[in-house]
């Protein structure tokens, strides 16, 4: 293990896509995302794949439950932005709209999901998936192949749903195989089906002044709903991002510029990082390191979503672990004017901005209003 401001780093395999701030071979840096979508679910882990933390707990008391959550923020100062009543809210939206396509247009938006393997994590994540499609009224449809499969195989898989009319929304869930070329396969997926938001030129859009993306990744893009539904103003305002993944740091900076933040981001070779977060008015950390972000690197009144979702070590808890965020929440709530539990808080809202996204492919592909 290795140690950074009182806490310590995980094993590989207890977040497959987790990375410190810490000077990290550049091909991991860049190979990797910062936080595995499959711990955003709350996935439970096998009790060997813990970590003790007993550094990091010495240092920083218990990150409270979501319930507790609220009774705490009003005692200090920070308001809890409840993810998990949000993407109830925008799930019954969906539900509305969906409805409405289906009775005009006899059309129902449906979403294809690739599982390569037998992880049980992936299958975790994609059986929430198909039942969140449920819920709402969208059709799901699944395909899981064997770890041994070849990379053509799946590629075949992704062509056929590309070709198919019923399908709206392609998703290939990650990781893949070691002997599979993740890049040839995330891009075989129609740009205008790409509803993880992961095609090249849909970030390369995203990038771009005057240009809309297709699709916006779904965590980063949950992260700015939850900043727009609470009402908390972005324009103008200094916005740190912890993490620079492909997945949520990268996009997510882009999303807050698009805002008109002025950004800074924060990454493995930062020096210094918490002079940089200090002068944030808005943070969003996604970096996979349990309570890194202390209360003392908070400006007074910050704004706070809390990406990370990590395992660490309880045995009080009946499943051995208890899931923290990046930031040490008991310190954090009495500095920020707001910030997102976890768990609770960004976590519903990726799946949220999947079926979202799913939704608006339909109706752009049927030309419905």
């Amino acid at each position: 293990m290795e140690k950074i401001c009182g806490a310590v780093r995980l094993s590989p395999e207890s977040s497959t896509t987790a990375r410190l701030l810490l000077p990290l071979t550049r091909n991991l840096s860049r190979q990797h995302g910062v936080v595995s979508f499959n711990r955003l679910v709350g996935v439970r882990l096998p009790h060997r794949h813990l970590t003790s933390l007993t550094a990091l707990t010495t240092h920083c008391s218990p990150s409270p439950s979501p319930l507790v959550s609220a009774s705490v923020a009003t005692e200090t100062s920070a308001k809890v932005i409840d993810g998990k009543a949000i993407a109830k809210q925008i799930r019954d939206e969906i539900t509305e709209e969906v409805s409405k396509m289906k009775n005009a247009i006899g059309v129902t938006p449906g979403l294809a999901v690739i599982l390569v393997g037998d992880r049980k994590d992936s299958a975790t994540y994609v059986r929430n998936k198909k039942k969140a499609c449920e819920s709402v009224g969208i059709n799901s449809f699944e395909v899981r192949l064997p770890e041994d499969c070849t990379e053509q195989e799946v590629l075949k898989f992704i062509s056929d749903f590309n070709d198919d009319p019923t399908v709206h929304g392609i998703l290939v869930q990650l990781p893949l195989p070691s002997h599979m070329n993740e890049q040839n396969i995330l891009n075989a997926v129609s740009i205008e089906k790409d509803v993880d938001g992961f095609h090249p030129l849909n970030i390369g859009r995203l990038a771009m002044r005057g240009r809309e993306p297709l699709f916006v990744p779904c965590t980063p893009k949950g992260c700015i709903e939850l900043l727009h539904r609470y009402g908390i103003n972005i324009k103008g305002k200094k916005a740190v991002v912890i993490g620079r993944s492909n997945i949520v740091g990268m996009p997510a900076a882009l999303l807050l510029q698009r805002e008109d933040a002025t950004i800074s981001i924060v990454h493995s070779r930062t020096k210094n990082p918490e002079e940089f977060i200090r002068e944030a008015d808005i943070i969003i950390s996604a970096v996979g390191q349990p309570n890194m972000v202390r209360g003392n690197w908070i400006k007074p009144g910050a704004v706070i979503i809390d990406v990370g979702i990590n395992p660490v070590e309880d045995t009080n808890s009946p499943r051995g672990y208890r899931l923290v965020g990046d930031v040490c929440y008991e310190e954090a709530c009495k500095v920020a004017s707001a910030i997102t539990p976890v768990p609770g808080g960004v976590g519903p809202m990726t799946i949220a901005m999947l079926l979202s996204n799913t939704l608006i492919s339909a109706k752009r592909i049927h030309n419905f209003q």
